[in-house]
């Protein structure tokens, strides 16, 4: 009998049905493409059946119904990332955002969040005691989703991927059991957890240690974007030097629609930008900085900013909106890949594409670190376009590839989890060594690849 039989059916046989009465959700059921939905609008998952789990219970008595029916399960925070996850026609669709418990230990430095803790929530939450966490670039991406495929903070040239901060995990595996994974407990499955993404169960909460970081020197410099070139060389060069790990740069193509969620100022027009965040004193970044400033910026707003601003400095979307985007990591960025950024950038139907200065202490490998500690490479680049129908859809496909083909020559042989929005070679997400140690592990906890992830980790 399948889910929607047995719901129908009321059968009253099933014990993880019963429990879970009135939180299954099938096709026939109003709210149903609601509770489907990716972050995403333009992805279009239709899943056997969509549980909301209020609890771990839920989390508990899910797995135990996909085990009943023969389904795998396949986990949403915010639907962050659901490009790359194929078909969930055999899965149960778990949403865990209505798991929002933050909890702060402002002597031990620890916050604990579960599994739909967004990253304006906990970042909010830890500066109310004068602490930072390893955000990510837009605050309403799930904290959990993000750090299991490791964390690209602005903060991370100094402080290293967000991952590498996890004090512990806890979680429900496939078979049903409820763990907490830490140095001490667990520490096969702590080491996957940590940069493995979400094969290994279902995490209801994860405890990171923070920082005691209240503000940042941060900001944009902005030109039209008719200077692309010329910018993007001078922040090209700068990223050459020794910089110190206190200093991140982003060089990027912004081109903004006409939306009114768009400022007036910056609506319907189009920009060369760089963006700057700076631990420590801004008369030092000023200094850095300066070959930029003369080249004369139409707008200037760098300043000393609360840490917990720097997830909307970026100008992600805050609302779910119908995109397509990819990217890639760069080993170098020469010359020739500026002008082949400014030709496929400018004047495409691109919304934003970015190069992010990486290296640092995102680059050094973490003595007991997990699957992905470090990132090797020194730039990751991602693109992205809003898709509001198929045609514009395709139209953003095409030139994100087209892109990501002329940076082939300099694509490095890894690639970061997290902006990868479309399948890849899974030795190039971990290495050959990783990857061999995460199957092994993966055919440990769950043998029949029960929890579906949208990186796949195939049993050994």
């Amino acid at each position: 009998m399948s889910v929607s039989s047995a719901i129908r059916a009321r059968d009253q046989r099933s014990k993880p049905l019963a429990l879970l009465e009135g939180k299954v959700l099938i096709p026939e059921h109003e709210v149903f493409d609601r509770a489907r939905r990716a972050w995403n609008l333009a992805v279009d998952h239709r899943p056997a059946a969509v549980v909301v789990a209020e609890s771990v219970d839920d989390v508990v008595a899910t797995i135990q119904l996909a085990q009943e029916h023969g389904l795998r399960v396949a986990v949403q925070g915010t639907g962050h990332g659901a490009a790359a996850h194929g078909s969930l026609e055999d899965a149960i669709l778990l949403r865990t955002d209505r798991l929002r418990a933050i909890q702060v230990d402002p002597e031990r430095r620890i916050a604990r969040l579960e599994a739909g803790v967004t990253w304006m929530e906990a970042t909010e939450a830890a500066a109310q005691y004068r602490l930072a966490l390893l955000a990510g670039s837009a605050p309403d991406v799930g904290v959990v989703g993000y750090t299991l495929g490791g964390g690209l903070s602005w903060l991370g040239r100094r402080h290293g991927l967000a991952v590498n901060s996890v004090h512990a995990i806890e979680l429900v595996t496939a078979d049903g059991r409820v763990l907490r994974a830490d140095e001490d407990h667990e520490s096969d499955l702590f080491w996957a957890l940590r940069g493995g993404g979400g094969n290994f169960g279902v995490v209801t909460a994860i405890e990171l240690r923070a920082l005691p970081i209240t503000d940042v020197y941060a900001g944009l410099l902005w030109w039209p974007i008719d200077r692309g070139e010329e910018v993007l060389h001078c922040w090209r060069q700068l990223t050459e030097r020794e910089l110190p790990d206190e200093l991140t740069t982003v060089g990027r193509f912004l081109q903004l629609p006409e939306l009114p969620e768009v400022p007036e100022p910056l609506r319907g027009r189009s920009f060369v930008v760089v963006e700057a965040f700076h631990l420590g004193e801004p008369a030092h970044a000023d200094e850095l900085l300066a070959p930029l400033r003369a080249l004369d910026p139409e707008s200037d707003t760098l300043d000393v900013v609360p840490v917990e601003a720097l997830s909307h400095l970026h100008m992600d979307p805050e609302r779910p909106v119908p995109m397509v985007g990819d990217g890639v990591l760069l080993s170098e960025l020469p010359a020739r890949a500026v002008e082949q950024l400014v030709i496929h950038g400018v004047g495409s139907p691109l919304i934003s594409i970015e190069v992010r200065q990486l290296g640092g202490e995102l680059a050094r490998p973490q003595t007991g670190g997990g699957a992905l500690s470090a990132i090797g490479a020194p730039y990751a680049l991602f693109a992205v376009g809003v898709a509001p129908d198929l045609q514009m859809g395709r139209a953003i496909t095409d030139s994100i590839e087209s892109l990501l083909s002329a940076m082939e020559p300099w694509a490095a042989a890894e690639m970061y989890l997290n902006f990868a929005e479309t399948r890849r070679d899974p030795e190039s997400l971990w290495g050959e060594h990783a990857y061999r140690r995460l199957r092994q592990i993966k055919a440990h906890v769950d043998p029949d690849n029960v929890i579906c992830a949208n990186h796949p980790i195939a049993p050994a």
